[in-house]
Order: structure tokens, then sequence, then C-alpha cells
């Protein structure tokens, strides 16, 4: 199952660091693109673990709703809002303005 879980977690970070600069997707378009649309949840396991991966932009990845869910996660009271801020991105009250404008949705992976 560790071993599953770890293999899972790399398809995952393979997703996120193909999300371009000044873009977010969603915990559950990257399930949904891994062929596990109900691992949703996981992804967001796999994102919580990805920090100690400089090149895994964790902080593109936000909830269905645009919210930054995520962003306890982070060292400092609003670095994902910052860092995603520095990109272009519009935040207001910890949700992503014109969500569908930023929106990248990644392809399925083969």
């Amino acid at each position: 199952m560790v071993k599953q879980s770890s293999d899972f977690f790399k398809k995952v970070y393979g997703i996120v660091r193909q999300i371009p600069y000044g873009k977010v997707t969603t915990y559950g378009a990257i399930a949904k693109a891994l062929g596990a649309a109900k691992s949703a949840r996981t992804v967001g396991y796999a994102m919580n673990a990805s920090h100690q991966y400089e090149d895994v932009p964790a902080h593109r990845v936000v909830n269905r709703n645009g919210v930054l869910t995520g962003k306890h996660h982070f060292p400092g009271t609003h670095v994902m809002q910052q860092m995603l801020e520095a990109e272009g991105v519009k935040i207001k009250d910890d949700q992503i303005i014109d969500f569908e404008k930023y929106l990248w949705i990644p392809s399925l992976q083969d």
C-alpha cells in the first residue's frame, strides 16, 4: 500500500510540475487526469507532502471553487497567496477572483 501511495504521489507531482506559471488547477482535476476521479483527497495528501521538493509548485493547486485550502501547509500565514499573486493571480479572501481565467485542466495521462 505504501508503495502504491508513493507511486501515486509521484504521478501527482508530475502533473503539478506541468501547471503553467500564472495558472492553477484543482485536486479533483489532477485526480481525474490520473484516472482516479475519487482520489482528490489523496492528491491533497500528496500536496501536503510535496514541500520537500522545490520543483513541485504546490501553491498552484487549489480546491474546486478556487479557494486556497492548502495555505496552512506553507510557512507563514499568506505565503501561498503571495506566491500566486507574484504570478499575477488575483485573490480576495483566500479565493481566486475570476477562477475560470486562471484554471488549467491537465489532460489525461498515459
